[in-house]
């Protein structure tokens, strides 16, 4: 049941180690905030259309958790995309993509100051040895490189703390549909987007994209559209039900991995000390999958527990 859950967040990551080499294209013709209000302005009309299809208008309702719902879609959905794609305009994808890598880490020290819940010393362990990998494969070996990150380090950072409330927070809504939580909190954050993207506009820090400049980005925002915030954001939501927040987030240290595959792609030679960083993070991962799907057997006679199935398949409601 586990390795069938396991399927959403590692979906969920490859959507996004794409992403930044793509959304890094687009951002020669539009500035990174409108980029990202344009990007989720389309995205939330999906989500909406296709909750409105599948739990009809109800679904639309906060049920008494509106504070919660906007303040995980702010520091989630706005925090997270906003800092990274102005931190894109700083540093190259791959080193941004490294960033991502601590969310394992951030969430789990998010649910200890939240809940009260210490990590598990062997999942931390192996986030910490998974990181260390996407370092190696990053950094080239040379931990030196880190220093040169600056500002766009920084924002990271910022985009990281903000994406490890939110897959914490995801995780305490579990009566709910993925794609309702989703869509509801996606909401809050575009709307916050927005508002941010005109007041921006308005005072010069940024100038509105024309047509033109839409038109040109157009391959790159329908796949950070579709791939990137509606079938990688259910998939990750409904992988945080299945597996837990901690134990998904460890599947984010591939998003650096598979950003620089990317870049291998597109003609970049790695050296030998980088493949051997993405072994370690591979190999890291498997072990803690492994570690965390052991559990203790049921009593004689009592009734099994088993994992809290998900209403949504990303795939399938992407190609309905």
């Amino acid at each position: 049941m586990r390795s069938r859950a396991a399927a959403y967040p590692l979906l969920a990551v490859l959507g996004w180690g794409v992403m930044f080499p793509v959304l890094a294209s687009a951002l020669t013709r539009v500035d990174p905030l409108n980029l990202t209000t344009a990007r989720y302005l389309l995205a939330a009309g999906i989500l909406v259309a296709i909750l409105l299809l599948r739990e009809g208008a109800g679904a639309l309702r906060h049920g008494g958790r509106a504070v919660e719902v906007v303040v995980l879609g702010v520091v989630g959905f706005a925090g997270f995309n906003v800092f990274t794609n102005l931190a894109l305009a700083h540093a190259a994808p791959q080193q941004i993509a490294l960033f991502v890598a601590t969310t394992p880490v951030i969430t789990q020290l998010v649910r200890w100051a939240r809940d009260g819940v210490r990590p598990k010393p062997l999942l931390l362990a192996l986030s910490l040895v998974a990181l260390l990998g996407v370092g190696l494969v990053i950094t080239r070996g040379s931990l030196a490189g880190l220093g040169q990150f600056g500002l766009g380090g920084l924002m990271m950072i910022g985009a990281v703390l903000g994406w490890g409330i939110y897959t914490h927070g995801a995780s305490r809504f579990g009566e709910w549909s993925p794609l309702r939580f989703t869509t509801l909190t996606a909401l809050a954050g575009t709307a916050a987007m927005l508002a941010a993207s005109i007041g921006a506009d308005a005072v010069g820090w940024q100038h509105a994209p024309a047509a033109a400049d839409l038109a040109a980005v157009a391959p790159q925002l329908a796949y950070a559209v579709i791939v990137g915030a509606v079938i990688a954001v259910l998939a990750w939501n409904t992988g945080v039900q299945r597996l837990g927040a901690a134990n998904a987030a460890l599947f984010m240290n591939l998003v650096p991995v598979t950003t620089f595959v990317v870049q291998i792609a597109r003609g970049y030679r790695p050296e030998p000390v980088e493949l051997v960083g993405a072994a370690v993070t591979i190999a890291a991962l498997v072990a803690a999958n492994l570690a965390t799907r052991a559990r203790p057997s049921s009593p004689p006679g009592a009734t099994a527990v088993t994992d809290p199935v998900a209403v949504v398949d990303p795939v399938a409601v992407a190609t309905r």
